[in-house]
């Protein structure tokens, strides 16, 4: 790994992406989540709303709009957007990794780019992260439930719809981190030492 590319998967509510924009700050390092869909949706002139609709979810098979001609393929085959999305954003994380060092939170980077990035899985007990969208988001306990299972199923479900892998599948991280154990700067510390190693 000439560069130090760090890549985040997180279960909702482990505090992933956090710990993620924490670590980029001390690391002085990019940092990419929804910047992402920005940048893809400046790329190709699609609204940001239009494509943060489809942002880590896998397509529905049987409804997808047409929103933009970029869904057309050169074969005229319809492409729903969460696939263009994909597409686009794998191709800003490859570019991303032969420019620069950062850290790039969900959307498959791991399984994009395979050896060259230090590959990371924050997960934490259900019921931690429950506690955690309560306080962060101000919800009550049963709307912070059923929050915290919508949002792990749209992200299995979309990391295996592209990859063929499982997302649980702690062997495909480096490094597997129960972010409940930790405070946030032990496990950006942690994350740093195995970056510069």
């Amino acid at each position: 790994m000439s560069k130090r590319i760090i890549t985040i998967n997180r279960m909702f509510g482990s505090n992933g992406r956090i710990i993620g924009k924490a670590l980029a700050d001390k690391m002085e390092i990019g940092f990419y989540d929804k910047e992402l869909i920005e940048i893809a949706g400046r790329k190709k002139k699609i609204p940001y709303s239009t494509l943060a609709e489809v942002d880590e979810k896998k397509p529905n098979a049987w409804n997808f709009p047409i929103d933009h001609e970029i869904q057309i393929s050169p074969e005229h085959r319809v492409m729903p957007m969460n696939d263009v999305l994909y597409e686009l954003q794998r191709d800003i994380i490859l570019s991303l990794s032969d420019k620069e060092e950062c850290v790039i939170v969900g959307r498959c980077a791991n399984h994009i780019l395979g050896n060259r990035a230090l590959r990371v899985f924050i997960y934490a007990p259900f019921e931690t992260r429950v506690k955690t969208i309560m306080e962060r988001l101000g919800r009550e306990e049963k709307s912070a439930r059923k929050l915290v299972k919508r949002m792990d199923k749209e992200r299995r479900a979309y990391y295996e719809f592209f990859t063929d892998e499982s997302w649980r599948d702690m062997e495909q991280y480096d490094i597997c981190i129960d972010s409940s154990h930790f405070s946030q700067d032990q496990i950006v510390n942690l994350i740093m030492e195995a970056a510069d190693r």
